[in-house]
């Protein structure tokens, strides 16, 4: 998952004192690598579980606990800070911190930065299961979400105590999917409404071992789920076999086959603003599919035959109404002509074309290069860019479009 979206903005970092503490590292290690100016504010507590040295050094700038520290560069520490904050995400927020921030309680530099804040305030809490089901911390949590503040997990999972439950401190990358998607553009024409993107490839079986399929990966589909997310879309992701992780927030639909994904897309479909096709599905799936595995012949050859499998955009259209419509497509010839006639065919109001073989563009790549056609003739040529930014420029045309 790409974070290039977080370069140059400015991320502070609340530590509190949760055996979790030494995970809020990793964390700040993530932004400052994505090119993130960053500010970490840690409890006194949260001292006894990571070192001050350690998080001066991880974020390249002076750490100040309390109230009164004399940082030079700072002339009131918890104003300046939260002047400094486009957000603030607490890491390992604790149910004390948690507590006090929803009574209104400024007893230290953290919560008082809190209380200051102009930007968006997440917590990412993690605690003993018992604390969090505790009937006291889901109030305060709910008074929380009530004045807007996030959270990012906790998760279900093996606990420091040794109990297993919900209270696991959730994965980094859950954590810089929660920033990314508030660090979005608070006046998206997109925000509330919601998505559908379809991802990666789909696996036509032959027998129990062996499949007819493609190198997709789903990287541009998981992009094109970041981006969506970020300008405030509700966003199911309809997802072939696939080693990437769906983004934080994304609702998460695994499609094996066409079939499925084409099944999976008219469930989901009534309820959509905006489908993107940007699956590789199989085009063609075995006539009969063998419950045993087809032995080697001493020949060492055999004959398929195979069947055309249903297409998802096209079958999509009868039922289109209001809805837009994007596309796919990954041609090895003659792309503006396969391009426009899959634009016409599939009644779609964009289509995204790109040459699978011009190099760093085709599958499996961390960028894309591709032009984007519309039904009104207009054309968007995207030059070589990370696939992040290729679906920003996607959600360029559709903002154009709603």
């Amino acid at each position: 998952m790409s974070y290039e979206t977080l370069s140059g903005r400015r991320i502070v970092v609340g530590v509190c004192g949760s055996i979790a503490a030494y995970k809020a590292c990793e964390v700040i290690s993530r932004l400052r690598q994505a090119q993130a100016e960053v500010r970490v504010v840690p409890t006194r507590n949260a001292t006894k579980f990571v070192g001050l040295a350690t998080l001066r050094a991880l974020s390249g700038q002076n750490v100040a606990v309390e109230m009164f520290d004399d940082i030079p560069e700072m002339e009131i520490e918890h104003i300046s800070l939260a002047d400094f904050g486009e957000v603030i995400v607490v890491v390992a927020a604790t149910a004390n911190t948690i507590g006090k921030v929803a009574a209104g309680i400024c007893d230290d530099l953290l919560t008082t930065t809190i209380s200051a804040a102009a930007g968006k305030v997440i917590f990412a809490p993690a605690m003993n299961w018992r604390m969090w089901e505790n009937p006291i911390t889901q109030r305060n949590v709910e008074t929380l979400r009530g004045y807007d503040y996030q959270f990012v997990g906790p998760d279900c999972g093996h606990l420091a105590c040794g109990e297993t439950g919900v209270g696991r401190l959730c994965g980094t990358d859950d954590i810089l999917d929660a920033i990314d998607q508030a660090l979005g553009p608070d006046d998206s024409k997109l925000r509330g409404k919601r998505a559908i993107i379809t991802a990666g490839p789909t696996r036509e079986w032959l027998d129990p071992v062996r499949f007819i399929s493609n190198p997709s990966t789903g990287k541009m589909g998981f992009a094109l789920a970041q981006e969506a997310l970020a300008r405030g879309m509700q966003v199911t992701v309809i997802s072939g076999p696939t080693c990437e992780r769906a983004p934080w927030g994304a609702d998460l639909v695994e499609a094996e086959t066409t079939e499925d994904m084409l099944n999976a897309v008219q469930e989901a479909h009534a309820e959509a603003d905006v489908l993107i096709g940007a699956a590789a599905p199989a085009d063609y799936r075995p006539e009969a599919r063998a419950e045993q595995k087809l032995k080697k012949t001493s020949e060492g050859g055999r004959t398929l035959s195979l069947v055309g499998t249903p297409d998802i955009l096209a079958s999509a259209m009868q039922a289109k109404g209001h809805r837009i419509h994007v596309g796919f497509a990954a041609e090895s010839e003659n792309l503006q002509q396969n391009a426009l006639g899959k634009l016409e065919a599939k009644g779609l109001d964009l289509i995204v074309a790109n040459d699978i073989t011009a190099p760093d563009a085709g599958f499996g790549a961390d960028t894309n290069e591709v032009t984007i056609y519309g039904r009104d003739g207009r054309s968007t040529p995207v030059g070589k860019r990370s696939k992040r930014q290729v679906a920003q420029a996607v959600f360029d045309e559709i903002e154009r479009l709603a």
